[in-house]
């Protein structure tokens, strides 16, 4: 793009900023006593303007440069691709070497454990969706539904049934994968837009039964006094019926309610992992493959003789899984759940999170999780300009990686170049 044409776009750009900030920003009601006045405020919409203009202007530029960079090709393509494959191994070996020690470093407080727990929950819903959306190609904006499934199941099944957190896990993967299928079956022969709209009203769906079932879910009240996961028979209390031992007890430490909390964070931790080796696995084998081929072109995926229906119900069936071994955790973690924690905004968060990252990328949903997470904790003295800044903040990195932070995908299987010895 040229630079005039640039001007002009980004003139455009101001010219509906001022629009919308003039009538928002610009007028303002001022309590004078006997009536109300009116206060203008044009020094912000003139700031407003000015800031929309120069970024659109320096965002156009920027881009027409990187159209006009040669682009590398061949030989150079594949080194590229195997240093990418390189780097994301010893960063996902650095993740997880940190992930390990961070609850033994100076720093972990409460408040940093309990943070570093939301975004591995976040991390093991951003792989379980990325088996839907980055691997088989299938958009899903109803994930949250898995989510809420396997939090209520595990709630349901330990209050009724007595079962305990190991027992009640597989469980919940299973009603959730159930679901899954329920989900994929409606939606075999939809594709794109048509199935966002689908999933998201089987979100919808989930949520409303969750909300008026009162006789069985609780209704808006949800469940409440969820049990608890112990350290192998050891509670985290303070002090244990007779003839038992407590954690502390047990260990000869003194009392503190940080145990708790590093223990459920070793504990997703361990989920997570387990999601990440089993996601891993999975794309190395034909069912990965058929995700990938899914993906790709689902005509011609057909044409090889691939069965599109078992691939699709395979991937929900499997993601769903992965939600619902996350919703039960959630459940445990909280002992409280209601059906206001599975609102649409939760689907959304954990889409943003696998496209942010780069989709099919395992890393990227690690980087995308703790930058969705943390950034609004970093603006909270920020108040009502918390989410503003978080918005602005994604609407750069999308213009900056607009692939996601890893969105170059390093196929799961490559075919060695074969090379004619020299005559």
């Amino acid at each position: 793009m040229s630079p005039l044409h640039a001007v002009r776009d980004a003139a455009i750009a101001a010219f509906v900023a001022l629009a919308v900030a003039l009538p928002i920003v610009g007028v303002r009601t001022v309590d004078t006593g006997a009536v109300l006045g009116v206060d203008f405020r044009l020094d912000w919409v003139a700031a407003i303007v000015a800031t929309v203009f120069l970024g659109r202007l320096c965002v156009l530029l920027w881009m027409g440069r990187r159209e006009r960079a040669p682009r590398q090709a061949g030989m150079l393509e594949t080194t590229a691709l195997g240093w990418l494959a390189l780097i994301g191994r010893f960063l996902a070996y650095g993740i997880m070497g940190f992930a390990l020690i961070l609850p033994m470093m100076s720093f972990a407080d409460r408040y940093v454990v309990d943070t570093a727990t939301q975004v591995l929950i976040y991390v093991m819903l951003g792989w379980g969706l990325n088996v839907v959306v980055g691997l088989a190609g299938l958009l899903d904006l109803g994930y949250v539904a898995f989510y809420a499934v396997g939090a209520y199941s595990y709630a349901l099944l330990a209050q009724n049934f007595g079962l305990n957190f190991w027992q009640c896990l597989p469980l919940a993967g299973l009603f959730a994968a159930f679901f899954g299928i329920l989900l994929g079956f409606p939606v075999l022969r939809l594709r794109g837009d048509y199935l966002a709209i689908v999933t998201l009203g089987f979100g919808e769906m989930i949520r409303i039964i969750l909300n008026n079932w009162a006789s069985f879910t609780g209704g808006p009240n949800g469940l409440t006094s969820i049990p608890r996961p112990s350290f192998f028979g050891l509670e985290f209390s303070r002090s244990a019926p007779e003839g038992e031992q407590t954690f502390h007890q047990f260990f000869g430490l003194e009392y503190s309610t940080l145990h708790r909390l590093v223990f459920m964070y070793y504990l997703i931790l361990i989920l997570a992992f387990l999601t990440s080796w089993a996601v891993g696995r999975m794309r190395k084998l034909p069912v990965g493959r058929a995700w990938e081929a899914l993906r790709e072109d689902e005509i011609a995926c057909q044409s090889l003789g691939i069965n599109r229906t078992m691939t699709k119900l395979t991937a929900f069936a499997i993601g769903a899984s992965f939600g619902g071994f996350a919703g039960s955790f959630f459940a445990t973690r909280q002992g409280f759940i209601s059906p206001e924690s599975f609102t649409f905004i939760e689907s959304a968060t954990i889409l943003a999170i696998v496209v942010l990252g780069g989709m099919g990328s395992q890393v990227g949903v690690v980087l995308a999780a703790t930058v969705l997470v943390l950034l609004p904790e970093v603006f909270r003295d920020l108040a009502h300009y918390r989410m503003m800044v978080f918005g602005l903040a994604m609407v750069l990195i999308m213009i900056w990686r607009p692939k996601g932070f890893i969105g170059a995908r390093v196929p799961s299987i490559r075919l060695a170049d074969f090379r004619r010895p020299a005559a």
